[in-house]
């Protein structure tokens, strides 16, 4: 059941990250923020708990975070996706899921966020399952959810589009995302359907730039009720 568990942030220091965490810590769960660098972990737990005074949460550099809970969620820039992945490696276990909300834009190569860049896996969510080890399967989320929403409080009525392997898995993921008022987890099909999902974070940021919003998606005409069970 969620909140049993530590949930660990890796790129929590970012604002995507700080923002899922801040979100998680008001629905109760227990929060560990991973960084490069421990010290920044640690200074973002704090702002989690100043916003949130009875917060559950600590900082701690990635290696160390990634071993802490079975469901790890990675929010870095695409350009750092690989690197990192690399260096959490022997910290993840068979069994552990990784949530990836990595989008390949060329922002990652002083390109335009509102270009993917080709990634040969086919998305960066496969890309990742092709660096963790045996047993630890990726399941893809988060692409079309503002940062800037999820950090500052903001009112969210959207749909998250979850991508995976096993239905199970993803279940365990969208209820989580389910804990964040106003966030419905929507079963978007296997792994390989995150090559869509991923271009529409760019598609986002276009729109948003032009209707100076952060809008989401949402998807219509799904029957009412769990979709998870």
């Amino acid at each position: 059941m969620p909140g049993d568990e530590a949930i660990p942030i890796i790129g929590g220091t970012g604002a995507l990250g700080f923002g899922l965490a801040l979100r998680l810590a008001r629905a109760g769960q227990q929060i560990v923020i991973g960084s490069r660098d421990a010290g920044r972990a640690a200074e973002t737990a704090d702002r989690v708990r100043d916003a949130v005074p009875d917060a559950d949460v600590e900082g701690l550099a990635n290696a160390e975070a990634a071993g802490r809970g079975p469901i790890v969620f990675l929010t870095v820039p695409f350009r750092a996706q690989s690197e990192i992945l690399q260096a959490i490696h022997p910290s993840l276990r068979a069994g552990q899921l990784l949530v990836d909300a990595t989008v390949p834009t060329a922002a990652a190569v002083s390109g335009k966020a509102t270009r993917l860049l080709g990634v040969w896996q086919g998305s960066a969510a496969e890309q990742a399952q092709e660096m963790v080890p045996d047993g630890v399967a990726v399941v893809s989320a988060l692409h079309t959810v503002s940062a800037r929403s999820l950090g500052d409080g903001s009112r969210l009525d959207e749909d998250v589009l979850v991508c995976g392997e096993r239905k199970a898995d993803k279940a365990r993921v969208a209820r989580l995302v389910e804990l964040i008022e106003g966030l419905r987890a929507v079963n978007a099909g296997p792994l390989e359907t995150a090559r869509i999902v991923e271009g529409l974070t760019a598609l986002l940021i276009s729109i948003n730039a032009r209707y100076r919003s952060a809008a989401g998606i949402r998807i219509t005409g799904l029957p009412v009720g769990d979709h998870w069970s």
